[in-house]
């Protein structure tokens, strides 16, 4: 995937070399803009639909109510990062799973 330009998965505008391959020969395309978005926000894109999701970090952290994530993502407030994720959309089911670990022997 060396020298090849893609689309940037984020925004869906502007054509960029600048890339990371995370599966071989899938490859996520991000340009400048995009990169710079992601020092003031945290960046998911669904590995599976391409929908990117941009939310502001301050208000990430202060929504987040567990305790280990609302750390992990403390520890990244610095960094420009985009996270590949499976969106609900894609995968609703794994919501379900996630919400009956959570609540196993409490009333959610």
């Amino acid at each position: 995937m060396s020298g090849s330009v893609g689309k940037c998965n984020i925004c869906k505008d502007v054509y960029t070399a600048t890339s990371i391959e995370i599966e071989t020969d899938l490859a996520i395309f991000v340009c400048a803009d995009c990169i710079e978005t992601a020092k003031d926000n945290f960046i998911w894109l669904c590995i599976t639909c391409g929908k990117a999701y941009i939310k502001p970090k301050e208000l990430v952290i202060n929504k987040v109510k567990d305790p280990e994530l609302k750390k992990a993502y403390m520890l990244c407030q610095d960094m420009q990062l985009i996270q590949g994720i499976e969106c609900i959309a894609c995968h609703p089911e794994r919501v379900v799973e996630y919400m009956e670990m959570q609540c196993a022997g409490t009333e959610c």
